[in-house]
């Protein structure tokens, strides 16, 4: 550790008049954590959207088998109301429509983080625990004659849980 601050430290003084230096190692992992998280949760709220979906789709199946003029009752902000099939099943038709544009569009937003992921990733190296154990060993092998022999990527990396 204390070898990865004398470097770091030469680095920094070495390039004075230009680059800043780059993040640390924490801050490095929270800002992949807060990535990663912010994924989950667009994912999360996909499924929950999904399953919104699923129940609008049995509700217009149902009400589509029954009387138009027939009496329904629908929740509507909190409230119980009392409308007719015909009134309803238009409703719940846009209603699903505009859910499942939503549902794309949060679809467009995990493709677009988990890019971001993967170049994040890349960039500063990180490896999640248990992944590629196998590989690993064969990586850090190909790292240290990169290292030794003046190649491209540098030995740092980041272990993330």
């Amino acid at each position: 550790m204390a070898a990865n601050s004398s470097s770091t430290a030469g680095k920094s003084s070495n390039s004075a008049g230009g680059k800043q230096s780059g993040p640390s190692a924490e801050q490095v992992v929270a800002t992949f954590q807060r990535m990663r998280q912010e994924q989950r949760s667009m994912a999360s709220k996909s499924a929950e959207l999904e399953m919104e979906i699923n129940e609008h789709s049995l509700v217009i199946d149902t009400l589509r088998e029954v009387d138009p003029s027939r009496k329904c009752f629908r929740l509507v902000g909190g409230v119980l109301v009392e409308r007719t099939v015909k009134e309803v099943l238009p409703a719940l038709e846009t209603n699903k429509e505009q859910i499942s544009k939503i549902i794309e569009s949060i679809n467009t937003q995990m493709q677009t983080k988990g890019r971001e992921l993967t170049e994040y990733r890349e960039r500063y190296n990180i490896r999640l625990v248990g992944e590629g154990e196998g590989e690993a060993q064969g990586q850090s092998a190909a790292s240290s004659r990169d290292s030794e022999g003046g190649g491209p990527k540098s030995g740092a990396g980041v272990l993330v849980s």
